[in-house]
C-alpha cells in the first residue's frame, strides 16, 4: 500500500515536471549556446532538448554572425522532437516574432523604426527591421528621385513605417518620410535666422528652364532666372552651372509654405535709374536684336535695357511682313528712341525713323509732271501698281491708261513685269500715295504734234478708218474723227464712202482740247472759209459772176 502511494506520488511529480518545464511548439523559448560546430550553432532550450541553428541566422544582413558558446539566446520552438531526436528551432522566426510585437506597437505609437537596406526587388528595395522583412518603394528612398542607392545599403537608418498586415506578413516603410520631417525642422530653423533684404551664400543644387535653386545651408529658395540679371536670360544655365557658389539676397520669404526666393540682379545698379539720360526721346543708338515675335523685335540698348521695336515702326515700305524677315537676331541694327515710360520700364524704338521717308524723298525728287519709268508690280481691279525708287510703289488708276479705250479694256493689254511710263500727277506723303497716269504722256504727244497748229488752221490729215458716222483722220500721231456732216459743203457729198483708207484729206481745225486730247476738224468747214476767201478777193454775190467763174479765176491766178 505504501509502495502504490510512493508510485502515485512520484508519476504525479513527474507529470508536473513534464507540464512545468516542456515549453509548447509554436513559441518563443530561451536557450544557451552549448557548442558550435559545421556552420551551426547547437542550442539548449531546457528539459533536455537540444536543437541546431544555422549561423547565418544570428547575422544581420551585411554582417558576420556574432555568437559564442554560453550566450543565452531566443529561438523559436517548431516541434518538440523531430526525426534525428532532436528539437527544431528556429532563430530567424524567433527574430521575426520578436520584431513583429515590436513594429506594430510602434506603428501604433507612429514611432521611428531602426532597418538596413539590403536588396533590390521590383519598384523598390527590401528592408531588415531586427528580425522582420518590409519593401521600401523607389518613391519613398528620398525626397528626389535616387539614380545610386549603393551607398545606401547596409547602412542601418531610421524608417517610418506606412502600413502592416502580420496575417499576410506585409510591412511597407518609408525613408523619405524621415527625411522630409528633418528637412521641414533644419529649414524651419534656417528660415527663422533669414529676413527679407539679407544677403546670404548659396550653392547652385539644381536648374530648371525656369530659374535655379539654391542651397542656403538646408533649404533650397529659388532664384527665378528674371532675378538672376537686368539683362534678358534665355537659359539659366548661360550664367550659371551647378554646384558654383554664389551671393543672393532674399527678396522674399513664405513662413507659412517655407518657400524663399532669391534674386542676383537685386545686388547690382539698376541701369533703369540712368535711362532718361543715357537715352532721350529722339536720339539714335546702336543697338542688338535679343528676341524676335510676331508684333515686333526686343533690341537691347545695354545690359538690363531693352526697347521694343514695333513691327509697324520696322519699315517704311514692308507693312505686312513679319519682324524676322527684316531683322535677326543678334543682329546690330541702328534704332531711334520714341517713347520712354520708366514706370512700367519701357522703351519704345523705331527702326524706319533711322531713314529718310521715301515718300518725302520722292516728292521733292519728283514734282507733279516728271515722267518716270517703273515694272508692274501688281494687277488689280481698280488700276496698275508701279514700282518706284525708294521701294515705293505709284499707282495708275484705271481712268489715267488710256484715252481712247475704256479702263477695263486697256488694263488687259499690261502684264506683271511690263516696264511702263507715266506723269507723276500727285504725291500725298501723309497718306503714302503716288497718283501717276500713263494717258498724260499722250498730252505731252499732242502738244508736239499741234504744236504752232491754232484754231482755223488747214491740216493735212490721213484717213485710217471709214464707219457709217464719218472718218477716222490722224495728225502726227494724234487721231481725230470727222462727222459725217461736216465731210462736204454739199450735202450729196456727205458720204464716207467716198473716201478710202490712207487718203490725204485737208481739213480746218475747228477745236484743240489738250486736256480731252481731242483735235476737232472739218472739211465743210475749210470749204466754206475757203469760198468765202475767194469771193472777198475775187468778187461779190451781186457782181453776177458764178462761183464756179470766181473759184476758176482764183485758181488760175494762184497758178
Amino acid at each position: 500500500m505504501c509502495a502504490k502511494a510512493t508510485m502515485e506520488e512520484f508519476e504525479a511529480l513527474l507529470n508536473e515536471s513534464f507540464d512545468i518545464d516542456t515549453p509548447d511548439e509554436g513559441s518563443v523559448v530561451k536557450g544557451r549556446v552549448i557548442a558550435i560546430e559545421a556552420g551551426q550553432a547547437i542550442i539548449d532550450v531546457g528539459y533536455k532538448m537540444e536543437g541546431r541553428v544555422d549561423l547565418k541566422e544570428f547575422a544581420n544582413p551585411g554582417e558576420e554572425p556574432s555568437i559564442k558558446v554560453g550566450d543565452e539566446v531566443e529561438v523559436y520552438l517548431d516541434r518538440v522532437e523531430n526525426a534525428r531526436g532532436e528539437a527544431s528551432i528556429s532563430r530567424e522566426k524567433a527574430r521575426r516574432e520578436e520584431a513583429w510585437d515590436r513594429l506594430e506597437k510602434a506603428y501604433a505609437d507612429e514611432e521611428r523604426v531602426e532597418g538596413a537596406i539590403f536588396g533590390r526587388v521590383k519598384g523598390g528595395f527590401t528592408v531588415d527591421l531586427g528580425g522582420a522583412v518590409a519593401f521600401l518603394p523607389g518613391s519613398q528612398v528620398d525626397v528626389r528621385p535616387v539614380r545610386d542607392a549603393g551607398p545606401l545599403m547596409g547602412l542601418k537608418q531610421p524608417f517610418q513605417i506606412l502600413k502592416m498586415d502580420r496575417r499576410r506578413g506585409n510591412i511597407v516603410v518609408s525613408r523619405r518620410a524621415i527625411l522630409e520631417e528633418s528637412r521641414a525642422e533644419q529649414r524651419a530653423e534656417v528660415i527663422a535666422n533669414l529676413t527679407e533684404g539679407q544677403v546670404v551664400d548659396g550653392v547652385v543644387k539644381n536648374i530648371t528652364e525656369y530659374g535655379a535653386f539654391v542651397d542656403l545651408g538646408g533649404v533650397d529658395g529659388l532664384l527665378h532666372v528674371t532675378d538672376m540679371a537686368w539683362r534678358r536670360v534665355n537659359h539659366p544655365s548661360e550664367i550659371l552651372a551647378i554646384g558654383e557658389t554664389l551671393k543672393v539676397q532674399v527678396i522674399k520669404i513664405n513662413k507659412d509654405s517655407h518657400r524663399i526666393s532669391l534674386g542676383m540682379k537685386q545686388l547690382q545698379a539698376d541701369p533703369w535709374d540712368t535711362v532718361g539720360d543715357k537715352f532721350p526721346i529722339g536720339s539714335v543708338h546702336q543697338g542688338r536684336v535679343t528676341n524676335i515675335t510676331d508684333y515686333g523685335a526686343f533690341v537691347e540698348l545695354e545690359a538690363g535695357v531693352e526697347g521694343l521695336v514695333h513691327v509697324s515702326e520696322m519699315s517704311w515700305t514692308k507693312k505686312n511682313v513679319h519682324p524676322g524677315k527684316i531683322v535677326s537676331t543678334s543682329q546690330e541694327v541702328e534704332v531711334m528712341v520714341l517713347e520712354i515710360d520708366e514706370a512700367k520700364r519701357r522703351v519704345s524704338l523705331g527702326l524706319k525713323q533711322t531713314q529718310r521717308n521715301p515718300w518725302e524723298v520722292f516728292a521733292e525728287t519728283h514734282p507733279s509732271g516728271t515722267v518716270i519709268e517703273g515694272e508692274v508690280k501688281n494687277i488689280t481691279e481698280f488700276g496698275l501698281f508701279v514700282g518706284l525708287e525708294g521701294d515705293i510703289d505709284g499707282m495708275v488708276h484705271l481712268s489715267d491708261i488710256s484715252w481712247d479705250a475704256r479702263g477695263e479694256d486697256a488694263i488687259q493689254d499690261f502684264r506683271k513685269g511690263d516696264v511702263v511710263k507715266a506723269v507723276v500727277q500727285d504725291v500725298d506723303v501723309e497718306k503714302e500715295r503716288i497718283s501717276l497716269s500713263i494717258k498724260s504722256l499722250e498730252n505731252e504727244h499732242m502738244a508736239e504734234a499741234v504744236d504752232g497748229v491754232k484754231r482755223g488752221s488747214v491740216v493735212t490729215v490721213e484717213v485710217t478708218a471709214i464707219e457709217d458716222g464719218g472718218i477716222e483722220v490722224e495728225y502726227n500721231g494724234v487721231k481725230s474723227f470727222i462727222r459725217r456732216s461736216d465731210l462736204a459743203r454739199d450735202r450729196q457729198d456727205q458720204r464716207p464712202e467716198r473716201f478710202q483708207v490712207g487718203d490725204k484729206v485737208d481739213a480746218r481745225v475747228t477745236n484743240i482740247d489738250t486736256k480731252t486730247r481731242r483735235l476737232g476738224l472739218s472739211i465743210k468747214a475749210r470749204e466754206i472759209a475757203e469760198e468765202k476767201e475767194a469771193i472777198d478777193q475775187y468778187g461779190s454775190s451781186d457782181s453776177g459772176a458764178s462761183l464756179g467763174d470766181i473759184l476758176g479765176a482764183a485758181l488760175n491766178r494762184s497758178n
